[in-house]
């Protein structure tokens, strides 16, 4: 799984430059990766909590960021939409608002007002549902040295529509991520 991740790592959100900030943290080894065991909510909370903490507690030049990919618990993406609220709710509880922040990725990652097929959406999608925790300062820094950060989100439907469906598929051998 985690393999699979950091493929997906390297051919979409690096190899299409879908986050211009992914690539110098992946080149020096300082994303974590962890699968989580979890089958429910509730453990899968106890493990974004410890997570959360663990990122926060780490020397940054070592861990930047935690991809903590969850394949058995909130595989249908409503489930996992409506998790991101508890997510939220868990930067919180441990006190690191401004700290930590909670990005999202899923297999059927949908943005609101689109369709399921459109093209657009496959920038938020991953091979399993993913929960991306991020330190504050690395994304403030990122943004300062990248002026356009705010386009990101545009030039990022521009190059999936550039690419298209079959451009997509093709990046994966068995059509997904």
């Amino acid at each position: 799984m985690i393999a699979r991740t950091q493929q997906w790592l390297e051919k979409a959100v690096i190899g299409l430059n879908l986050c211009p900030f992914a690539k110098a943290v992946h080149a020096k080894r300082q994303v974590r990766y962890v699968v989580s065991d979890a089958t429910d909510e509730e453990g899968l909370l106890a493990d974004l909590l410890h997570e959360l903490q663990s990122l926060y507690d780490a020397n940054a030049d070592e861990i930047e960021t935690t991809l903590l990919i969850h394949p058995y618990v909130l595989t249908d993406f409503l489930d996992y939409n409506d998790f991101l609220d508890v997510a939220d709710a868990a930067v919180s509880e441990l006190e690191l608002d401004g700290e930590i922040q909670v990005a999202s990725f899923h297999p059927d990652y949908q943005f609101a007002d689109t369709e399921f097929d459109d093209v657009g959406n496959f920038s938020n999608r991953s091979p399993y549902p993913t929960l991306h925790l991020l330190r504050e300062t690395s994304v403030a820094k990122a943004v300062a040295a990248f002026p356009e950060a705010g386009d990101i989100y545009e030039r990022n439907i521009e190059t999936l529509h550039k690419l298209g469906k079959d451009g997509w598929r093709d990046l994966w051998p068995d059509g997904r991520p």
